[in-house]
């Protein structure tokens, strides 16, 4: 090969070189223009992405599940202060609430708040308030937590002779989740459930302002059902303290069930009698 081919080959390989060069830089600023329009895309996107969470997460709390936090004693040990719990909001649209049930409930136009909140200052601290408290980091100060201890139709009362809250008669082993120390009830009681309400109070019993602190409120202590929020069902924060809340056993029974529905049988008789009664008076009315 003479020195002038080489001298062409050279020639015509450079162009080559300087076109995959070009290539190369222009596909290195197209990644770079992608990237940066990718960061741009994502600043822009992010506070519709937030307020998307927000919305899904109010819609859950509000028909779901939502998060509670505990302000006071009056649950220990079975819940003590600082906790956050879950409650269920769908629970009692498929089955009545029962006893031995932590429930979370409104106290508004009822029962004062066990914590006393300053009003906030302003707007936005009302706001995260608001927030603070759907999500369950600060306490609400309208709202209570405590176990259902009588359903509507029940005779709760204090004490027997060994010292024991009798539902319907039949006394209740609450060493599972009494405060240790604790009496059942420090001064006595006697209520019959109205419709529609229940009778609540706290675990702890020498602190918690229960059903037994309100027997001059309307309903005796009482408390109405469509003020319940939802079943606590478990303990969420913190994460050494994580457990289910289930019903204790002393609940289940069957002692209490049959009291119950011992209940239900003059009402039950009473509705047996009255049907064939108003057949024979329509029949007479036909003659």
């Amino acid at each position: 090969m003479t020195s002038e081919d080489r001298e062409y080959g050279t020639a015509s390989r450079r162009p080559v070189e300087d076109e995959v060069g070009v290539v190369a830089e222009d596909a290195q600023k197209t990644a770079e223009s992608d990237k940066d329009k990718k960061k741009g895309s994502f600043w822009k996107e992010l506070p519709v992405l937030v307020v998307v969470a927000l919305v899904l997460a109010l819609l859950i709390k509000t028909f779901v599940i939502q998060a509670f936090y505990i302000p006071s004693e009056s649950m220990e040990n079975t819940l003590l202060t600082n906790d956050r719990v879950l409650v269920n909001k769908l629970v009692y649209h498929t089955r009545d609430i029962e006893r031995g049930d932590i429930v979370v409930f409104s106290g508004v136009d009822s029962w004062d708040g066990e914590v006393q909140l300053p009003e906030p200052s302003n707007p936005v601290s009302a706001f995260f308030r608001w927030v603070g408290t759907a999500f369950g980091v600060v306490p609400g100060e309208k709202d209570y937590i405590k176990r259902v201890i009588g359903v509507h139709g029940d005779t709760v009362k204090c004490c027997d002779v060994q010292g024991r809250v009798t539902v319907n008669g039949v006394p209740l082993d609450e060493r599972d989740y009494l405060y240790p120390g604790d009496l059942p009830s420090r001064d006595p009681f006697e209520v019959k459930v109205p419709e529609g309400r229940l009778w609540v109070m706290g675990d702890h019993r020498a602190v918690s302002l229960d059903s037994r602190s309100h027997t001059g409120d309307p309903g005796g202590g009482t408390i109405p059902v469509d003020k319940v929020v939802g079943r606590a069902f478990v303990i969420v924060w913190p994460f050494s303290r994580a457990k289910i809340l289930p019903i204790p056993d002393t609940f289940q029974q069957p002692a209490l069930k049959a009291a119950a529905a011992a209940g239900a049988v003059p009402l039950l008789g009473g509705l047996a009698g009255a049907v064939p009664l108003v057949l024979w008076r329509r029949r007479l009315s036909r003659r």
